[in-house]
């Protein structure tokens, strides 16, 4: 039985030695748009006015967010868009194949959305899923729900939402190819989209309060969803400027039957229960957490390193953008047709100061960046660690990880021609004893919200990136020198690409 994150990390390690085969059951592929039946759908407008800001000046800007007011159905248009929507179609042999604007394992995308709304012009307040093929929204109960979601998450707000986002995910999605690992791709892939989510509410100066600590039993009986096949992960409350007292709570009575059957992706679903297990464990806090932040000291020591120096890195010069945030994120791709081309130096200032700019308070603590330097303008070949706080790096250890990085990534040869390969790392016994069971979904879905950043901050200055979750986990720990309870947890590579 799973008990903690530790524990699921180590029975869904990947080891050299005992990799059996897996073969893929195309007869029962999961569909990957979540539809319902007898629900119409309110389609949301696409002809929008989209920000023209570059992501540089937009993670840059600290300018706090103004409470909602006036929202429409252009404006949440606009806000969805920016989140997840489909980005280009291709001929497949199985059939069209459209691209997203997230980032996901396999390109299975386990992540859905649902949103409340309350007074937004010409939308009835209630409870939505978002459709995102049809770019519409398939309204499941009539009523203000804001309110009822803020108090499963214990959100201290005093004012009611305008919008509500739910992210979740649905398990057989990714299991289909990942089998038992796939909750790591779960939580990382709604990290993916969360970060869009995140960008798109800085981009129309929204305020935005994010909870991961929400009450499981009482958020996914509201959405209607079937808790063996799909959960919840992630709550982002968009407060608006009507008292909360003004609004008492909704009742929340249960759906139909075939609401919760649009959980189920393919009739031949198989049952993983490994992955509701780790789930499971982080439903409640255990009385034993320590409630606090782990300094930076700290998880240094925790991970086993020392770096011997800090160098003060150059992240304030302009980043050699191409293109607006909007088009960055319409244009991402898993690029990875790397050429050897060293990284310029203004462009790896530009991705760490993606990294730096971070804004999770608290949470990102159960993490740390770091990353193997191969082919950098300026830089020695090298194993640093990455402070974001006072942005610097430190070196672990000097030469070339590279190549034997990409034997440890199952042998992946194509990451031998990037130019860096950013890592993000955590202690799974301090992430358990901070934050208990729970902490492995703040740790893994932080890593997705930074490997989507260093996607879009790529794409942004027209070069490739391409995030890897599947490697030989210890060989992994050990190439890297952490403790026996550390782990990688997710490594993006970056460089330059063919036609850049």
């Amino acid at each position: 039985m799973i008990k903690n994150c530790l524990d699921y990390h180590h029975e869904t390690s990947y080891d050299r030695r005992r990799m059996g085969g897996h073969f893929l059951d195309w007869a029962n592929q999961p569909a990957v748009f979540k539809t319902y039946q007898g629900i119409e759908l309110t389609k949301l407008p696409r002809e929008v006015e989209l920000p023209k800001c570059k992501l540089s000046s937009l993670l840059l800007d600290k300018t706090p967010g103004t409470l909602a007011t006036g929202i429409d159905l252009s404006t949440l248009s606009k806000l969805l868009l920016l989140t997840h929507t489909l980005t280009a179609k291709a001929r497949a042999q199985e059939g069209d194949f459209y691209f997203r604007s997230a980032a996901s394992a396999g390109a299975l995308y386990p992540t859905e959305i649902y949103t409340t709304t309350h007074g937004v012009a010409d939308l009835d307040d209630g409870l939505y899923h978002f459709a995102l093929h049809e770019h519409g929204l398939a309204l499941l109960r009539n009523g203000e729900f804001g309110t009822s979601l803020l108090k499963a998450a214990d959100l201290e707000e005093k004012t009611v939402p305008v919008v509500t986002l739910v992210l979740t995910a649905i398990f057989f999605r990714s299991a289909w190819k990942y089998r038992d690992r796939a909750y790591r791709y779960h939580l990382l892939d709604t990290g993916h989209v969360e970060e869009n989510l995140i960008l798109a509410l800085k981009a129309l100066g929204l305020s935005y309060h994010v909870s991961y600590d929400f009450d499981d039993d009482r958020v996914n009986p509201l959405l209607g969803l079937d808790e063996t096949r799909e959960v919840a992960l992630a709550l982002v409350s968009v407060p608006g400027q009507e008292n909360l007292q003004e609004q008492g709570e909704a009742r929340i009575d249960p759906l139909p039957e075939s609401v919760l059957k649009a959980s189920l992706v393919s009739a031949g679903e198989v049952d993983y229960p490994i992955i509701r297990e780790i789930h499971e464990a982080g439903m409640h806090r255990a009385e034993s957490v320590e409630q606090r932040a782990c300094t930076e000291k700290e998880v240094v020591h925790e991970l086993g390193l020392t770096p011997k120096t800090w160098t003060s890195l150059e992240t304030n010069q302009p980043w050699p953008e191409i293109m607006n945030y909007p088009d960055c994120v319409f244009m991402r791709r898993s690029r990875r047709n790397f050429v050897k081309r060293p990284l310029g130096k203004e462009h790896m200032a530009g991705l760490i100061q993606s990294l730096c700019t971070f804004d999770r308070e608290g949470l990102e603590r159960s993490l740390w960046a770091g990353f193997l330097a191969g082919r950098v303008d300026a830089m020695a070949p090298g194993f640093y660690l990455l402070d974001r706080n006072r942005g610097a790096a430190g070196m672990v250890a000097p030469g070339s990880f590279i190549e034997t990085m990409a034997h440890i990534c199952l042998d992946q040869a194509w990451l031998v021609q990037a130019g860096v390969h950013f890592l993000f790392l955590a202690d799974l016994d301090l992430v358990d004893r901070t934050w208990g069971p729970r902490g492995y979904r703040y740790a893994m879905m932080t890593a997705g919200r930074l490997g989507q950043r260093l996607y879009i901050a790529a794409t942004a200055m027209g070069l490739g990136c391409c995030g890897i979750g599947a490697f030989y986990d210890a060989e992994a720990r050990d190439l890297l020198g952490l403790n026996e309870n550390s782990r990688l947890l997710y490594l993006v590579a970056v460089g330059a690409v063919k036609n850049q």
